[in-house]
């Protein structure tokens, strides 16, 4: 057996020493951060960002160490001056206990113009609970807020972030591009309403990838806007199943954007309202959805595995006499496979406006 000699352990131990020295990091306790859950760290997160985003070395890193930190609304703002920013959470980041603190604000955590940015473990918990009970009783609640935004930013890593009981959304994209979010963790409870998992809008070159969603609503929810997405190896459920499009909410511009280029590839859906869906508005207003494509995907007890729906309006309140003039296209499901929870393994209503086009079903092979 090769034996290692104390030198060639303090060589190594040296050089490990000499690689953090050149990294510069910024720990928030360092800046009056407490981790005892209770005390307000917000603007020592604040002054940690600062510090790791106005830093010229490479790689400069803010660091959450272990414990529990209490944060209220917080925006992290850029470009910074580092080839690479780095944010490294050991530890847990909560709301306060008090929704109406981050759910009036809407956005609980938000990236705002940060380019090259890296995110590596940590916890986000913003203790949704108590607004979901003041819904249900149909008091005068907030509009809650989403957890973690990315607005405007590029060249971003996400990686083994766990987000539980999101008052909203848990993640939300809008305008970013070159994006990779793996290995995440996204819980929350099956009747928690609005709480998608991520949400995406207006972006481009976004992968998600190894992860694990269940929540009250879509899994994945992609709005108008977006283009080359990639959703490989997610397990989703509970919840709504993977959304794309919403063409009611959106701007004119969005709409006319449309979606395109989008592959949900080696999932699984258990116990899901919706495997895969398509939906659309009545309303005048264009758009389009094409060359989509749903592959390789495990049903377990989903009441709708495979759905296009261009007359879609839960509330009954929509406009009379008119029909989506969104453009539905090109859209592939192939190997789709497993258990519907119902008889109606697909269904497609199409408009009548803009039928739908291109429409392939191969190697379908769904019990019920």
């Amino acid at each position: 057996m090769a034996r290692v000699s104390p030198f060639s352990c303090t060589l190594f131990i040296a050089l490990v020493a000499i690689k953090l020295c050149i990294i510069a990091a910024y720990n928030v306790v360092d800046f009056g951060a407490i981790g005892d859950g209770k005390t307000d760290s917000t603007s020592s997160f604040l002054k940690a960002w600062d510090e790791a985003c106005n830093s010229i070395v490479p790689d400069a890193t803010m660091v959450v160490p272990p414990g529990i930190f209490l944060v209220t609304h917080i925006t992290f703002t850029g470009p910074c001056k580092s080839n690479n920013t780095n944010l490294i959470i050991f530890g847990t980041i909560i709301a306060p206990d008090d929704y109406k603190f981050i759910g009036s604000d809407k956005f609980w955590i938000v990236f705002h113009r940060v380019h090259w940015l890296s995110i590596f473990g940590g916890t986000l918990d913003a203790k949704g609970s108590s607004l979901w009970a003041c819904k249900r009783a149909g008091n005068n609640c907030p509009f809650g807020a989403r957890s973690i935004t990315f607005q405007s930013c590029s060249y971003v890593l996400v990686s083994g972030l766990k987000s539980i009981n999101s008052q909203r959304i848990h993640i939300s994209i809008n305008q970013c591009s070159n994006m990779t979010l793996r290995k995440l963790v996204i819980i929350a409870p099956s009747q928690s309403p609005n709480t998608d998992g991520i949400h995406i809008a207006s972006s481009t070159g976004i992968t998600i990838s190894n992860s694990s969603i269940g929540t009250g609503d879509d899994c994945i929810s992609i709005g108008p806007g977006s283009k080359s997405l990639l959703m490989d190896q997610i397990a989703c459920g509970p919840g709504h199943g993977i959304r794309h499009n919403d063409f009611h909410f959106e701007s004119r511009k969005a709409m006319e954007d449309g979606v395109q280029d989008v592959n949900v590839t080696n999932s699984i859906f258990t116990m899901t309202q919706n495997g895969v869906r398509i939906k659309s508005w009545p309303s005048a207003n264009d758009g389009y959805a094409r060359n989509l494509l749903f592959k390789n995907l495990i049903m377990q007890n989903v009441s709708n595995p495979m759905i296009i729906d261009q007359d879609y309006c839960p509330h009954k309140n929509c406009p009379q006499k008119i029909n989506s003039a969104v453009k539905v296209s090109q859209v592939t499901f192939e190997n789709i496979t497993g258990i519907s929870w119902t008889r109606k393994a697909f269904t497609l209503r199409c408009s009548s406006t803009s039928p739908c086009d291109g429409i392939q079903l191969k190697d379908i092979d769904l019990h019920y």
